[in-house]
């Protein structure tokens, strides 16, 4: 079934599963497989841009882990084109949670908050995808070197996001409150005199 803006509804509340509980992944990211091996996920894009309420449908895309060295990214492609609509890697603030068969990635920059939802086939493709964004994106050398600076790091994020929710669902109570007020007013039934127009109008 195609999902369109009124039917996405992923601002559930739930308790996201932080990139440090994948923390072991790091050990097997030198035998990860390379994008010849990697099979591509295919899944639908949607994007929240910041400070919008809604979702917008980007079309079908394709997923791929590229592996370099002790490093990987997932790279998100047109299935059309083959244009790249965005790419994860170890540089990108990001927390990834699944929801149903969605993965929601919400990327914090500065203070502002772009959400990406993908939406894979099935759920064993869903876990894929999360394993891969996570793999990609877990900064293993900062958590090693420095893991004071890298959970707060985590925190911030974590916190951007959250705060970006709220007034979210802040803007959709005031907005919901503000139409049960309009149809609680009593209009006037009574009829007003219209002047006559030519046939027609």
């Amino acid at each position: 079934m195609e999902m369109t803006d009124e039917t996405m509804e992923v601002d559930a509340e739930i308790n996201p599963q932080p990139a440090q509980e994948f923390g072991h992944a790091q050990a097997t990211l030198t035998s990860a497989p390379s994008r010849d091996n990697f099979r591509d996920i295919q899944v639908k894009v949607h994007i929240r841009r910041p400070e919008r309420d809604s979702w917008v449908y980007m079309g079908r895309g394709l997923v791929t882990q590229e592996v370099a060295g002790h490093s990987s990214r997932v790279v998100v492609r047109t299935v059309s084109t083959g244009k790249v609509m965005t790419v994860f890697s170890e540089t990108s603030d990001l927390q990834a949670e699944k929801r149903g068969n969605f993965v929601v990635i919400g990327c914090v920059e500065g203070s502002r908050v772009i959400s990406w939802s993908l939406n894979a086939l099935n759920n064993s493709e869903t876990l894929r995808l999360l394993a891969s964004i996570e793999l990609a994106c877990y900064r293993a050398k900062q958590a090693l070197v420095d893991p004071r600076l890298h959970s707060k790091a985590r925190r911030r994020i974590e916190r951007v996001i959250k705060e970006d929710r709220r007034r979210r669902h802040r803007r959709r109570k005031d907005q919901e409150a503000m139409i049960d007020a309009f149809a609680k007013q009593k209009l006037s039934t009574e009829p007003m005199a219209v002047e006559a127009g030519p046939p027609g109008e």
